[in-house]
Formats: structure tokens, C-alpha cells, sequence
């Protein structure tokens, strides 16, 4: 390929479009240092905005969403970050300018994202809360365990019944998955301020007669029918016309009371783009053609919920993650197109289904035309598309993050397997299981060191390997293994005396033998293997009695079991030690153990080597 002149590709916003284009880029262009790509956002993490209400309804704590952006692209040196607010597009200049500083641009990709419309109704923005970043999100949070200690405590029946009626505004998929969560959370309210929880009342409140219309009225139906069972109160076809400060009036006149409305019923470009003079269509969005571009612009880009497309007449990019990340992608692959002076690229969105969740346990999902799931089976896929989120923006380390905090670091039972996975538990009493359990490895090693016990020692001339290639080398060393007249073996997780407990494999199976005979091919090498393991034994014991990398040597003498077992030198009646192997990885070495210690520091020096080090401003010398 031949050299391409230095260019600058900048992307403003961090969000899902922003990403996937920044990522392209990046990718394509890692070799090529004439490429240079900035990435700028007022934040220095990635805000992961469909979990938004689940910090709202206090579920998980804010870090579960907030993504850095250094943990994000630290593999990628050819990105620079820049935590800034943009002020102005300069398109006679090709700058962007932010309040800090400016960047020059060959290539632009603007994914500023939305933000929400209140279409202009009285009083939303003085009384209605909104869910659209996670000030919004901890602003709800705060406000309701506020508003329900002090309806606690009210002694006016009127004004404590307009405290705890709490209302959302719109049934969209954050609408409703806001709601969900409030209905999970209840129980936890009334409880912390000793109330019943029947005193607080949920509502949705929808201008449209239908919920959900990005689903199927199937699948909607199916969701309407549980809110009800679970006592949340829709009222469709009911526009608000004014919200006050503890009521709403709905354009039949009829007035709710409330304290808390959460507005969700819609969406509009961010209003940060009026100023860069470029032509808007609906809702502020900015108009495109259908590779991305910015109409009557050359080499500028909008994507995500900010870009206007009609895929088909009239109806423009729907304003979701899986748009989002689409256009960032055709954005990124029409630049790749301009630098290599190849074909273009056409959008076409891909839509592979819509799910939303009710809470931590229920869901409505459809993938395609054909597959409908609920309940389990559509929060476990929900969980799955946010896996394969992570997996498609390569990050490893915030994948293993959401299983923590959706699976382990849960509380009240607010997820799928009902809390039967929570690490919220005291591992204090698995230290004398954790101790017995080293001691019994450390007590083997020994054995086999110093040959107590009428053993032979494994630091003698004598193979204890039972396979026939070393016993065949060595004259009379089988002897021990091949002699058990004494007794018939026994099945059984326990014997009596005068029984021979059974071996799990009496033989080694033909494919182990053949892997086992490249490792160790003569009785040479079986000697110094001998040693070797019986040091390992005697490490291994060793270090669980001081509880040092539990997790790890746990894991690991469940493959020397395994082994062990293969090779037919493990017992039945010694099984437990998989099972007790199992039980010690739930972070039993941080309970007066070295792993309390030890964990955390080596977490620093990981994550510093491999990520860099976080910083709550990024900037690039402009």
C-alpha cells in the first residue's frame, strides 16, 4: 500500500456511535502513523446509557456504567483523548474548537448523542427529573430515598400519598425499564423507613393508546399484562399538558399528585449543535446523506441519535444502540473508503430484535420475526447482548465488571438467579475449610517427600508412576500398585475397615497414556517429575493455609484431581477435594489470609501495566 499523507480524523462524543466509529478507525489505521484520530468528550468514561435506570432504581452502583475511556483504548496507541466540551465547528478553518483548546480536522465524525424533549410542556424542566446521563441518574436516586424518608414521617394523609405516588412519563424502553426498577425497589423503601410497601403507588403515563411501539403488541401486551399483575398503573392515550411541583395535569384536566416525574417521552438532538450552522430536520437531528455525511458538507460525519436519515420516506434512523453503532460503523468505513481511495459504503440498518427489561427478572424480547421470549429467557438474553457489547468494543476487563455487578455484587435479589449468586456473604467461615484443605495437601506432600507413613519417597530411585512404559524400565516398582488382593475395591465416598476404597479410573484411558508418555518419556524424567509435584503439593498446601491466590490454586488442584484421576491414582472417597476446591473460590483468601493483601496490590500493578493510568481528564495539546 502505498503512503498516505498525514491526516486528522476527530470524533466529538464518547457515546455508543462515537465508539464504534473510533474503534474502526482505530483498528484500520494502527500501522499507520499518518493517521492521527482525536476523540473528544466532555467525560473522560463512556456512560453505558441503556443501564441508566438500573443506577436510578438503585440496582448497581455508577461505576457499573461508566466505562473509562484510557481502560477503552489503551491497546490503541494511535488515539489521543481529549476531555473538553465543544464550542464551535470552524468549517472554512477545518478546527474544532472546545473550551480548552483547538483541533484541526480532514475528517470529522460528530456523535454528540441527543437529549431529552419535552416538546415544550410547561414546568418539565423545573419539576420533571429526566434520565438521559448519570447526573440524571444519581438525581432520581438521591430524590426518591429522600422523598420517601420524609413521606415516612408525614402525618398529612394528602400530601404523604402525593410523596410516595411516583410517575413516569412515557412508555418507551426507558419509560418502562424505569419503571421496572422502582417496582423492584419498593420493597427496600418501605422497609428502610418502615412504611408497607403498598403505600407506594407506580404510574406510566403515555400520550400514544398503545406502550412500547418499538416491539411487537404481542410481546408489548405481555409486558402491559405484568405491570398490571404487579400493580403499576398505565394511563394511555392521558398527554401531560403541565407538570407543577406536586402535581401533574393531563390534558383531560384531571390533576395526579406526585412529587416525583420522571419524564422519558422523548428525544432530540443535542442542542450543543444549533451553533454549528448546519441544516437540522426533525428534533434538531442533523441532516445526512447515505453514507453518514453531513448534507452540503465535504469529509464532516454525523452518526448515532444525532444524525437524520431516512431509510425510508419519512421515517429517519431509530434513535438506539444498535443505529448508533451502524452509522458510527458506516461513518468509519466511508473515511477508511476517502484515505484508500476505495468504494463507499451505504448505510443499511440491521435491526436483529428489541428487548426490554420489567425489572431485575422480567423481560419481553423478539429477535427477528420469529423468536419471542419473557421472563427469564429475555433478561438472560439481555444480559447475553450486553456481553456481546463488550466483546465487540474488546474489553475484556469491563465484561468481567458486568458480570460482578449484575450476578455478584447484587443486593435484595434484584437479578435473574434471584441473589443465589451474591457475593454479599461472609466469607469469614471458609477459613478453617480453607485451612483443613491446605493441610491436607501440604500433609500429602510431606508424605511423599519423606516417605512417612510406610510411602515410598518420591525424592527416592523408585518410579510411583503407575505407567506401563516407566514400570516396564524399572524393575519391580509396580509391585505396590499391582498387588491389591488384600481387598475388593469399593465404590464410596467413604469405607469401612477391612474395604478397599475404588480408584475413579483403574487405567489410565489410551489418550491420556499418549499424552503422558511425550511429557514423560523414561524414568528420568518421571523422577524429577516426581519431585517436582511433591514440592508443588507442598507449595500448594502452604499457601491456601495462608490464603495466598486461593482463586488460582483452587482452580488448580482441580486439573491436578483431574490428573490425578487419569493417570488412576485418585481415590473415590477423595472426590471432595473438587467440591471443597469449588467452595474456596468465592474469596476466601481475603479473610485473614494473604490474599487481602496481596489481591489489590496486584490489581494496581496489572491494571497499570496493561490500561495506564485513569485520569479524570484527558488532554491532548492542542
Amino acid at each position: 500500500m502505498e503512503k498516505i499523507a498525514s491526516k486528522n480524523i476527530v470524533v466529538v462524543g464518547a457515546g455508543f456511535a462515537g465508539l464504534a466509529a473510533t474503534k474502526k478507525l482505530a483498528k484500520r489505521f494502527k500501522k499507520n502513523p499518518e493517521i492521527n484520530i482525536t476523540l473528544i468528550d466532555r467525560y473522560s468514561y463512556q456512560t453505558y446509557m441503556t443501564e441508566l435506570h438500573e443506577v436510578a432504581g438503585d440496582r448497581v452502583e455508577e461505576d457499573a456504567i461508566k466505562f473509562d475511556l484510557q481502560r477503552l483504548f489503551c491497546r490503541l496507541k494511535n488515539i489521543s483523548l481529549v476531555t473538553d466540551s465543544v464550542t464551535e465547528i470552524d468549517q472554512d478553518k477545518r478546527i474544532v474548537l472546545t473550551e480548552n483548546g483547538a483541533f484541526p480536522f480532514d475528517y470529522l465524525v460528530l456523535a454528540m448523542g441527543g437529549e431529552p424533549n419535552d416538546f415544550g410542556t410547561p414546568g418539565v424542566k423545573e419539576n420533571a427529573f429526566t434520565l438521559w446521563s448519570l447526573e440524571d441518574a444519581l438525581k432520581i436516586r438521591h430524590h426518591i430515598k429522600e422523598t420517601v424518608a420524609l413521606a415516612a414521617v408525614e402525618r398529612d394523609a394528602v400530601k404523604r400519598k402525593a410523596m410516595l405516588n411516583f410517575v413516569v412519563c412515557g412508555s418507551g424502553f426507558t419509560g418502562i425499564e424505569m419503571i421496572g426498577e422502582l417496582m423492584d425497589w419498593k420493597k427496600r423503601l418501605a422497609k428502610d423507613n418502615k412504611i408497607d410497601s403498598s403505600e407506594i403507588n407506580l404510574m406510566v403515563v403515555e400520550a400514544a393508546p398503545t406502550i412500547l411501539n418499538m416491539i411487537t403488541r404481542k410481546d408489548a401486551d405481555k409486558a402491559e399484562v405484568y405491570m398490571a399483575k404487579k400493580g403499576i398503573k398505565l394511563l394511555k392515550n392521558s398527554p401531560i399538558i403541565a407538570v407543577e411541583s406536586d402535581h401533574i395535569v393531563l390534558k383531560s384536566n384531571e390533576k395526579i399528585p406526585t412529587h416525583t416525574l420522571i419524564w422519558t417521552a422523548g428525544v432530540k438532538a443535542n442542542t450543543d449543535t444549533e451553533s454549528f450552522e448546519m441544516e437540522a430536520a426533525r428534533a434538531g437531528r442533523l441532516v445526512a446523506n447515505e453514507y453518514m455525511e453531513a448534507k452540503g458538507l465535504k469529509q464532516v460525519y454525523v452518526v448515532g441519535d444525532l444524525v437524520y436519515y431516512e431509510e425510508f420516506k419519512d421515517t429517519p434512523t431509530p434513535q438506539i444502540v444498535q443505529a448508533a453503532e451502524q452509522t458510527g460503523h458506516t461513518a468509519a468505513d466511508n473515511i477508511i473508503a476517502d484515505i484508500e481511495q476505495t468504494e463507499k459504503k451505504v448505510y443499511s440498518g440491521k435491526y436483529q430484535g428489541f428487548m426490554v427489561s420489567i425489572g431485575s427478572t422480567y423481560g419481553v424480547a423478539h429477535l427477528g420475526d420469529v423468536i419471542h421470549l419473557s421472563g427469564f429467557f429475555a433478561i438472560l438474553m439481555k444480559h447475553l447482548v450486553n456481553l456481546y457489547y463488550f466483546f465487540g468494543i474488546r474489553s475484556g476487563y469491563y465484561a468481567a465488571q458486568y458480570i460482578f455487578h449484575e450476578f455478584f455484587h447484587i443486593k435484595d435479589q434484584r437479578n435473574l438467579f434471584r441473589g443465589h449468586l451474591s457475593r454479599y456473604g461472609n466469607v469469614l467461615w471458609s477459613v478453617p475449610l480453607r485451612i483443613f484443605y491446605g493441610s491436607m495437601w501440604l500433609f500429602e506432600g510431606l508424605k511423599k517427600a519423606f516417605g512417612l507413613f510406610g510411602t515410598d519417597s518420591w525424592f527416592g530411585s523408585k518410579v510411583a508412576l503407575p505407567f506401563s512404559w516407566l514400570q516396564d524400565a524399572t524393575a519391580g516398582a509396580s509391585a505396590t500398585y499391582t498387588e491389591a488382593e488384600a481387598a475388593k475395591p469399593i465404590f464410596g465416598l467413604s469405607y469401612a475397615y477391612g474395604e478397599e476404597p475404588m480408584t475413579v479410573f483403574s487405567k489410565s484411558p489410551e489418550w491420556f497414556e499418549s499424552i503422558m508418555k511425550v511429557m514423560i518419556p523414561t524414568p528420568e524424567v518421571a523422577l524429577i517429575f516426581q519431585k517436582v509435584m511433591t514440592l508443588l503439593e507442598i507449595a500448594i498446601g502452604l499457601a491456601l493455609i495462608g490464603g495466598l491466590l486461593v482463586w488460582l490454586l483452587s482452580a488448580l488442584t482441580i486439573i491436578l484431581v483431574a490428573s490425578f484421576s487419569l493417570s488412576g491414582m485418585f481415590y473415590w472417597v477423595n472426590i471432595w477435594f473438587v467440591f471443597v476446591a469449588i467452595a474456596l473460590m468465592n474469596g476466601s483468601g481475603r479473610a485473614f489470609g494473604l490474599d487481602y493483601y496481596i489481591i489489590p496490590w496486584l490489581q494496581k500493578i496489572a491494571g497499570k501495566w496493561w490500561y495506564g493510568t485513569p485520569s479524570s481528564l484527558y488532554n491532548k495539546k492542542a
